[in-house]
């Protein structure tokens, strides 16, 4: 119910209840204040319990959709076409296996960039080196 209130917004209620109410009259208020939220979380578990009773097993498939929405809400479309194409690997290219894990925000490895050389590797024994097609 409260779940996206954070510490930052109580603080701040406090702070504002202190000056419109007066310090005298602000722990009756807070009292007053947690039992009607009390009241208000007991009637809706007694709702929810209610309609479970009377629905029986289908209140299990009408609690399906409701959470397939909730999926929604947290639709991030990059994550999406990831899982869809790669099956879900987060990082299909390996591009961040090739800098020991670090990446500029562009995506490439923070030792290169698109137009730089990749350093080139070393020979193995009996191994010719790259012909370079610019050196002429």
């Amino acid at each position: 119910m409260f779940d996206s209130v954070g510490w930052g917004e109580i603080l701040v209620l406090i702070v504002a209840g202190l000056f419109i109410l007066g310090p005298e009259r602000l722990p009756e208020a807070a009292a007053w204040l947690g039992r009607n939220v009390r009241k208000v979380r007991e009637f809706a578990n007694g709702a929810r319990q209610q309609l479970k009773e009377e629905m029986g097993s289908d209140f299990e498939q009408f609690q399906k959709p409701l959470e397939d929405l909730r999926q929604l809400r947290n639709f991030d479309p990059r994550r999406a076409v990831t899982q869809h194409l790669f099956d879900g690997d987060p990082d299909p290219l390996g591009i961040n296996g090739l800098s020991g894990g670090s990446t500029k925000p562009n995506g490439y490895p923070a030792a290169t960039s698109p137009t730089a050389k990749a350093e080139p590797e070393t020979l193995k024994p009996g191994e010719k080196p790259p012909v370079d097609p610019d050196a002429t």
